[in-house]
């Protein structure tokens, strides 16, 4: 299987984008993440190494936790449209989750953190690896502003939907190591 297909086997949810470049720049992000990484099989790769060492969850997977953060969006923009009667741009939200965390692929080698990670962290490489794959900078901000790693808020709803949704999916992630989250 060619890295194209590791990507839409690992992420069914691609097919669901309903722009072709947006479809193809996310394809593109992942397999050229996984080329310029020497990444053979994109469902081995783990979660979030630091703390997967520091939990001791070892069968946590990247792929599992994206999937996990896509279907939390989506559920998420789909409450605001229905409920709110908030105009959602439902691709910006999906390709959001799919390439919230591509950078991971240059911040870990297996459980091993790269100079990527110690040096730039989380998600600095992912804005890089999204602009590089011809993605709008809608995109690039949903990746920066995904996490508190870094000082940037999100602008506007779509990135806000993401952000909750990967804070509760890692939550998720933790909670199988503590009784109380407020100690993992």
């Amino acid at each position: 299987m060619d890295a194209s297909e590791q990507v839409e086997a690992a992420f069914p949810s691609i097919d669901d984008l309903g722009d072709d470049d947006l479809r193809a720049g996310v394809v593109r992000a992942w397999t050229t993440a996984m080329a310029e990484n020497d990444v053979d099989d994109l469902t081995a790769v783990p979660w979030l190494p630091p703390v997967q060492r520091d939990l001791g969850i070892d069968g946590e997977t990247l792929v599992g936790h994206v999937r996990t953060v896509v279907r939390g969006s989506l559920a998420l923009a789909d409450a605001l449209a229905e409920t709110r009667d908030e105009s959602v741009d439902r691709d910006l939200v999906l390709a959001g989750a799919l390439v919230h965390d591509v950078s991971k692929l240059y911040e870990f080698d297996g459980m091993a953190d790269t100079p990527v990670y110690d040096l730039l962290g989380h998600p600095y490489y992912g804005v890089h690896a999204v602009a590089a794959a011809g993605l709008p900078v809608e995109l690039a901000h949903v990746v920066l502003s995904h996490t508190a790693r870094t000082n940037v808020e999100p602008a506007f709803v779509e990135a806000v939907v993401v952000k909750r949704a990967d804070e509760v999916a890692a939550s998720a992630i933790r909670a199988t190591a503590v009784d109380d989250l407020r100690d993992a």
